[in-house]
């Protein structure tokens, strides 16, 4: 998203009943009156075609008493009128809630159509222009992908794969950050610095996340610019994972021997995670660049991620922000259409997040990681985010893991077992401030992690001994079909003797069942409402 100027730089006021829309873009934004003349000439502009800006409105501050006035004329399409010098797309500026303002991710004079009139608009002026700015902002990082794989099967020298794929990082890395990637490269030699020193030392894992934990403490305190830091958090992320897993591998015996500055840094830099993730173990990397052969199901998974990938970003940028009334015809009082907002604008960021998980599903798997070997085939079953599971939770311990099961399967297997001898408590404490460390500084998110502890903590010590008690599968996680609980569900299949009951008999059978349901379908009632404030 480009940078919105601040409300003090933008002064709105309203004169009469005149009602102001704003609308805001990647790439652009479309502003409109709600008065006659104004409305025609947005309706026969462009919007929300971003490339050929709307007519926009002027803004005259007029400072006084009471509340603010607005004197707003329709001027015709500009690029530089009333725009922060250098900007190279027109915005809408940001502004106080308290002007109520109706706020859209794309094309405002979208709020001024009937259902009608916006689905007539959807296809054209949405759908089609995101997917395609999608496809031209990831091409590239595909074919490098796709490119390296192809090399792989060349059958050449180890180190060249390795050095392969950390050309092919670098590049992507550049790509994508341009020379603010150095901090990544700072953070990957200083890892490499570190356990190279302690490559005798039984605790590898140990010193390597006490250097990350210093370098990002660093970066946050404003070592480095904001804006920059940020912009590297994602890549930052990936890089600081990879290095204290593999320390705590060494660590373990799992990985034999310290690798190689080539090998090290080609797993730090492989291609299909660099940039949008997941992270992978040293073991996946290293079978990766084997060079395995290409096959239907590879090509399957990776349309199918992409496709998906692809899916979701439509959602996120033309769905969710009206999914009412427009979608769903749905309104009511002031409250509850504060509520639908906010289901809107975590329908919006949830779909966004399962846009990076499918996109890294497609990246990874087209550089040829995230397979499973079985007896005759490989199974390239690399799974990310379950959409489903999120939406419709059985658990807040479901929802966190779902959300991105490599980065959660990393923090149970490398910080959580590892804290674990402080108790468990105090471990699950240390994981969320862990994955809080990760994703950067910000009280508002160390709050919601901090908070989703508590909660996922109390909630499974709670099922826990719901289902001792009870003896039924009421555990946060879903138990597996052998589980030694009485009170199991078990499906009927035609057939089975238990099929041919009367249906009075087959109501009793089914009261276990119903009674099992009555316990999770509470649980899941009490995690989706935090599910949306804190996901968002």
């Amino acid at each position: 998203m480009y940078a919105i100027p601040s409300p003090s730089d933008w002064t709105v006021h309203s004169i009469g009943e005149t009602e102001v829309l704003h609308s805001l873009q990647v790439t652009g934004c479309a502003c409109a009156c709600r008065t006659l003349t104004c409305t025609q000439l947005v309706a026969q502009s462009d919007v929300p075609d971003f490339s050929h800006p709307p007519p926009v409105l002027q803004y005259v501050p007029l400072h006084g008493l009471g509340s603010p006035k607005l004197k707003c004329e329709c001027r015709s399409p500009s690029l530089k009128r009333g725009l922060p010098h250098g900007h190279p797309h027109p915005l809408c500026p940001c502004f106080d809630r308290s002007i109520r303002l109706a706020i859209h991710p794309w094309g405002s004079a979208m709020a001024t159509f009937s259902r009608q009139e916006f689905f007539q608009q959807l296809l054209q002026g949405c759908l089609l222009p995101t997917a395609q700015q999608g496809l031209d902002q990831i091409w590239l990082l595909l074919a490098i992908c796709l490119a390296c794989r192809l090399l792989w099967r060349l059958g050449l020298p180890s180190y060249l794969k390795h050095a392969s794929t950390v050309a092919g990082g670098f590049f992507s890395l550049y790509h994508f950050f341009q020379l603010h990637m150095v901090w990544v490269v700072l953070l990957s030699l200083l890892c490499y610095l570190v356990l190279f020193l302690c490559r005798h030392s039984s605790h590898r894992g140990v010193f390597l996340s006490v250097t990350i934990l210093i370098y990002l403490l660093m970066g946050e305190m404003h070592m480095v610019d904001t804006v920059t830091w940020h912009k590297m958090r994602g890549a930052q992320m990936i890089v600081a994972m990879k290095a204290v897993s593999l320390g705590f591998d060494l660590d373990r015996g799992e990985v034999g021997a310290v690798p190689s500055p080539v090998e090290f840094m080609g797993y730090l830099y492989f291609v299909g995670t660099i940039v949008f993730g997941p992270w992978i173990s040293f073991h996946s990397y290293l079978q990766a660049v084997q060079g395995h052969p290409l096959s239907r199901r590879w090509l399957q998974k990776v349309a199918r991620s992409l496709a998906l990938a692809l899916l979701c970003l439509v959602l996120s940028t033309c769905v969710g922000p009206y999914l009412f009334p427009y979608f769903i015809p749905l309104d009511g009082d002031r409250l509850l259409r504060k509520w639908l907002r906010a289901y809107e604008s975590a329908v919006s960021f949830h779909f966004s997040n399962y846009f990076v998980g499918f996109l890294s599903e497609a990246t990874a798997t087209l550089a040829g990681a995230g397979f499973t070997e079985e007896k005759d085939h490989l199974e390239w079953d690399l799974t990310v985010s379950k959409p489903l599971n999120v939406e419709l939770p059985r658990s807040m311990v479901e929802v966190v893991t779902s959300w991105n099961l490599p980065m959660s399967y990393w923090l149970n297997n490398y910080v959580f077992k590892n804290a674990l001898r402080l108790g468990t408590f105090s471990a699950v404490l240390v994981t969320y401030a862990a994955s809080a460390l990760l994703h950067g500084f910000s009280f508002h998110l160390a709050a919601v992690l901090l908070s989703l502890a508590f909660i996922t903590y109390v909630e499974h010590v709670l099922r826990k001994r719901l289902a001792r008690i009870l003896s039924a599968c009421v555990l946060s996680k879903r138990c597996p079909p052998d589980c030694s609980h009485q009170h199991r569900l078990v499906r009927v299949q035609p057939g089975q003797p238990c099929a041919q009951h009367s249906p009075s008999k087959m109501f009793l059978l089914s009261l276990p069942c119903i009674c099992l349901r009555v316990p999770n379908f509470f649980f899941w009632c009490l995690s989706h409402p935090h599910n949306l404030s804190s996901i968002r």
